[in-house]
């Protein structure tokens, strides 16, 4: 099959490749906008999840994806399952040579993995078998990688597990933060999907097995996720807030409130007190502490300093402009929920 686009030996035009692209999320937006720069890998549909309700009004919202769809005019399906019979159906109909999938946020079914003749290549952001599953991204972040890199894979059954087609690489600095770091991945992505897609579908291109060695899965984030532990270091801390922006973010809870964590860094300054320095003693991991002018965390090992931070009900300021207008949340301990025991 001859779909790249570039012309033959003989001069003569290659036609566009029959593409369906599975996406939702803005990861998956930057790789159709890719797609739809070149005439050829132009997806002849585009399959995302059904609005759903958002803000204080349940107003049924789009994906991101969705929402471009709309915008251009593409043939877009939201089917509400693709377990159903309707799936293969509609899928079958588009007749594409391809399915391109990434950030869908659903498991394709193996009954409809076989029906494009190309079967359907995913873009997953994570150097596979590392960090398989929905948050990639911030586990890589989390996890302290000085490494990461986009795959893609031909699909199979399980999760993320398929074999390896094409594969980018970046180096990590250790200060990346998930949406932006998200967002160069997605960047990458499309770079390699666009060198990818015609060697894949006229047949030169061949896909081999992930290796066996150095798995890891990941899972949805839930919004207890975000919250600070203090008997982690405050390194760990660190990256776990630079790994949760924008969702679940990062908090701890204070007598105070809740306290959101935008931004934080290691503190210079060591084991802190909960003083301005003149006590010795160090301060209990989940104390608020002085840290300079500036307010930080005692944890475990170091202090986590609060470089960025949201009071229940006010707005984001620094941990200087909060201490300034609390002095009184120097000392307050971090309250740990209690967990029920089981049975």
């Amino acid at each position: 099959m001859d779909v790249d686009g570039r012309g033959s030996p003989d001069g003569t035009p290659r036609r566009a490749a029959r593409i369906v692209f599975f996406g939702s999320g803005s990861f998956a937006l930057i790789l159709l906008d890719a797609l739809l720069e070149d005439p050829t890998l132009a997806p002849v549909a585009v399959v995302s999840t059904p609005d759903r309700p958002a803000g204080r009004d349940g107003v049924p919202t789009p994906t991101p994806v969705a929402a471009r769809a709309r915008a251009l005019g593409l043939d877009l399906r939201q089917p509400a399952t693709l377990r159903d019979g309707a799936a293969p159906g509609m899928l079958r109909d588009l007749a594409p040579d391809v399915a391109v999938a990434a950030d869908y946020g659903r498991i394709v079914p193996e009954a409809l993995l076989a029906i494009p003749p190309r079967g359907f290549l995913n873009v997953h952001p994570s150097l596979l078998p590392r960090h398989r599953g929905a948050t990639p991204v911030p586990a890589t972040i989390a996890a302290g990688d000085r490494e990461t890199g986009v795959t893609i894979i031909a699909m199979d059954p399980g999760v993320d597990t398929g074999p390896v087609v094409a594969v980018s690489r970046r180096p990590l600095d250790g200060t990346e933060a998930a949406p932006a770091l998200e967002a160069e991945l997605a960047r990458d992505g499309a770079v390699l999907l666009e060198e990818t897609l015609p060697r894949w579908l006229d047949g030169s291109l061949s896909a081999v097995p992930q290796p066996a060695e150095g798995a890891t899965v990941t899972r949805p984030l839930r919004r207890e996720d975000g919250r600070l532990d203090p008997s982690s270091p405050a390194a760990v801390l660190e990256r776990h807030v630079r790994a949760h922006l924008p969702w679940p973010g990062s908090f701890v809870e204070l007598p105070q409130g809740r306290l959101i964590v935008l931004e934080a860094s290691l503190s210079a300054g060591g084991e802190g007190s909960g003083s301005d320095g003149g006590d010795a003693r160090p301060a209990a991991p989940g104390t608020i502490v002085a840290d300079g002018d500036a307010l930080a965390l005692a944890t475990v090992a170091d202090l986590l300093r609060l470089d960025r931070v949201q009071l229940a009900g006010g707005r984001p300021m620094t941990g200087a402009e909060l201490r300034r207008g609390r002095p009184g949340i120097v000392g307050a301990a971090v309250r740990v929920p209690v967990r029920e025991s089981p049975g």
